[in-house]
């Protein structure tokens, strides 16, 4: 069974200088673009993170300082990203919590409007732990019977990932061979903020942490608005503070009317 695609995906790999969404940066960035008619589009670019790169990190992706240093910066390459990726569903390998939640990090701290509203999100690891629990690198052994030569350079992962998902498509008939049919498979369709600070139950946004979990967010926002204030100063994502004002903003304007 072959996945059929109604508008293009994109598979999107970020090699960073660590791991933290909120203060780390993009460094390496590589994108396989698939259109509904199976071409092909490649777009890989070393990027100049304007902070120093961790040994640690460059012990595994292999970018150091040196490489980077006459790269563009995101925020010079940023329109080309977008661009490139507008009108596509989106895809990786722990994406979902990891490539684009930094990507839209990225794009919101210098100031570009971006949004994923729209856009189905199809993260491949967790298909692959809904079914294998297993790495990239056993995913590819596993189903694609090869071993994975050169990972951790974005662009191998990124279409090895693009591998992966379509065995995984010609393996698991139960997830469908559209994008909506797997995005509906591994629960990801009500996602709020990639931090998970908000989760959606029965179609409404409650909050997923600290005091009020298990609690509406507009109903908390309506009782104790305060604690918006708390959020927005708060060493909390960029994109859980864009989620919470867009339901604040609803809110109050309900509570208005």
């Amino acid at each position: 069974m072959k996945l059929q695609l109604t508008r293009p995906i994109a598979v999107i790999d970020l090699e960073t200088t660590g791991i933290n969404i909120g203060s780390d940066r993009i460094i390496e960035i590589a994108i396989i673009k698939i259109s509904p008619d199976g071409t092909r589009q490649v777009k890989r670019k070393l990027l100049n993170p304007q902070m120093p790169i961790p040994k640690a990190s460059s012990d595994v992706h292999g970018i150091t300082d040196e490489m980077v240093k006459d790269a563009p910066t995101f925020k010079q390459a940023a329109n080309e990203i977008k661009q490139f990726i507008d009108n596509c569903d989106l895809a990786g390998y722990n994406s979902n919590r990891f490539d684009v939640p930094m990507l839209v990090e990225e794009f919101l701290r210098i100031g570009m409007e971006i949004s994923i509203d729209g856009k189905r999100l199809v993260d491949v690891q967790r298909i692959f732990h809904m079914m294998e629990q297993r790495t990239l690198s056993a995913a590819y052994k596993f189903y694609c019977q090869k071993t994975l030569e050169g990972a951790h350079s974005a662009e191998v992962d990124a279409t090895a990932t693009w591998e992966v998902l379509e065995a995984q498509i010609e393996r698991y008939p139960q997830l469908g061979n559209t994008i909506e049919s797997i995005v509906k498979a591994t629960g990801e369709e009500d996602l709020v903020d990639f931090a998970r600070r908000f989760i959606r139950e029965n179609g409404v946004e409650v909050f997923n942490f600290g005091k009020h979990k298990g609690k509406p967010v507009a109903q908390v926002l309506k009782e104790e608005p305060q604690y918006y204030d708390w959020m927005m100063k708060g060493d909390f994502p960029m994109h859980t503070k864009q989620k919470l004002s867009e339901i604040f903003n609803r809110t109050m304007l309900i509570k208005k009317v």
